[in-house]
């Protein structure tokens, strides 16, 4: 079955840095495009940052220069470095492909908390 965890989230600083995991299973998802989202409480789920399968990326402008996405097709992963983080990256982070297919397949997320 398909499978979507992410890791590496915690209470940081403001101005420290985290970065995110994203282990799939089930499927190779080599030939989809991906994305992380994240969700802050009353708030809709954002998309931040995103990556196709050759590796082209792009980001929210609010992240730009901050967050970076990667992936490793054979490993079946991907990853969010986040540095320079702001209290108002305080959100569930979330991995997923880009595509209608991927309802099915959201995972727990994982808590970033930025405080001082």
């Amino acid at each position: 079955q398909v499978q979507l965890v992410e890791s590496g989230g915690g209470l940081v600083q403001p101005g420290g840095s985290l970065r995110l995991s994203c282990a799939a299973s089930g499927r190779s998802f080599s030939i989809y495009a991906m994305g992380w989202y994240r969700q802050a409480p009353g708030k809709q789920r954002e998309l931040v940052a995103t990556i196709t399968s050759d590796g082209s990326t792009n980001y929210v402008d609010s992240v730009k220069g901050r967050f970076t996405i990667s992936r490793d097709n054979p490993k079946n992963t991907m990853n969010l470095q986040m540095n320079s983080l702001k209290p108002e990256d305080t959100a569930s982070y979330y991995c997923n492909i880009l595509s209608p297919w991927g309802a099915s397949y959201w995972g727990q997320g994982t808590q970033v908390t930025v405080s001082s």
